[in-house]
């Protein structure tokens, strides 16, 4: 199916990284399929983890996971905006073979702007590799792939091979929508852009504070059925907190202004995805052999996030558009040499995630 297998590939062939194939499993037949978490940051700028320079916030979890995996500097996203963003990670093809080439808006946006409504199931979606691999395959946090503002009758996200999901307004399914409260006295307004009119439930409400946090434990039960069963698992996290609007909890508000809201959330986040990087790293079973990357999807939003030392933001297609940064942690299949080592050479491409995980877990496509 893929022609090119660059990413994860590149890192083994190099011996820069991954001793998946030489230390940890001499033959791929012999290796217990590798457990795979996504992190998949909305707008997060390449400069706003404190272990990629920002020095106005402390992400010490992900920063933990850096100091003990492996920093990129130079991996790129392939578009600068949310919806083909997420296709090209979730199908390692270009996004505008499936005519999806800005985010994904209501029906009348999409038709004048000539994209698709929603993502094609029959795409090559690495999760329904996997799944029929036999993995266990979950999506938890935001997907605006299809089923966003008044589009209703897209596919479920469980028919492009996921067995759970629980999405946000940019999806369907079970989805948790949030209430955004800024302390001001005003009760807390609900942020759904129309999700709450969708037939295709169920409808859970959360403060917007704490929906890393909700995504995050749908995630630990799914990777504990999944031990349960004896299955691998493939799972995606993708928060959408740190997109805009910005609302963290009261004790992390700053001055109020649009910055310190944003390392607010920044740093919930950060706390949340915590928890589930925990039970990763104090379960042997799972330390062992599960990888986990941390990326984002596109630049930071202007007058919030930092790309660091790079020109433009979020929609531009610039550096700070397009380069993510990218943290791979796996203490089985990373060289003791190589944890905390900063890479600062390999050029990678997100469109070269799918295949790369197929080729690692030995599944042909």
């Amino acid at each position: 199916m893929w022609h090119h297998r660059r990413l994860l590939a590149a890192i083994i062939c190099r011996g820069l990284a991954l001793v998946y194939l030489s230390t940890v499993c001499p033959a791929l037949g012999q290796c217990a399929p590798p457990n795979i978490v996504l992190i998949f940051i909305d707008d997060m700028g390449w400069g706003d983890l404190s272990c990629f320079g920002n020095q106005e916030v402390e992400t010490e979890n992900l920063d933990r996971l850096a100091a003990e995996g492996i920093r990129f500097e130079q991996f790129y996203v392939n578009s600068p905006i949310c919806s083909p963003s997420r296709v090209a990670i979730s199908t390692g093809q270009y996004p505008t073979r499936w005519d999806i080439t800005s985010y994904l808006n209501n029906r009348q946006s999409n038709i004048e702007r000539g994209i698709a409504q929603w993502l094609d199931p029959a795409a090559p979606m690495l999760a329904r590799y996997l799944h029929d691999a036999g993995y266990k395959t979950g999506h938890f946090g935001k997907w605006h792939m299809g089923g966003q503002r008044d589009v209703g009758d897209a596919p479920l996200i469980t028919e492009y091979g996921f067995d759970a999901s629980l999405t946000n307004f940019e999806g369907l399914g079970p989805r948790v929508l949030a209430m955004k409260d800024a302390y001001d006295g005003r009760p807390p307004q609900p942020h759904t852009l129309g999700s709450d009119k969708l037939p295709t439930g169920p409808i859970y409400w959360q403060d917007r504070a704490n929906i890393t946090a909700t995504f995050a434990s749908a995630a630990i039960e799914f990777i504990k059925a999944a031990m349960a069963e004896g299955k691998p698992f493939y799972v995606n996290l993708w928060p959408d907190d740190v997109h805009s609007p910005f609302f963290p909890p009261k004790s992390r508000r700053g001055d109020q202004s649009k910055r310190d809201l944003y390392h607010g959330v920044l740093d919930t986040a950060d706390e949340q995805i915590g928890v589930l990087l925990g039970l990763i790293r104090h379960t042997p079973e799972l330390r062992d052999n599960t990888l986990v990357f941390v990326c984002s999807d596109n630049g930071p939003e202007q007058g919030a996030g930092s790309a660091g030392p790079f020109r433009g933001f979020k929609t531009h297609l610039f550096e700070g558009g397009i380069r993510s940064p990218l943290i791979v942690w796996g203490p089985g299949f990373i060289a003791p040499n190589k944890r905390g080592t900063v890479d600062q050479h390999s050029v990678l491409a997100a469109i070269d995630f799918a295949p790369s995980v197929l080729q690692i877990a030995g599944i042909d496509a």
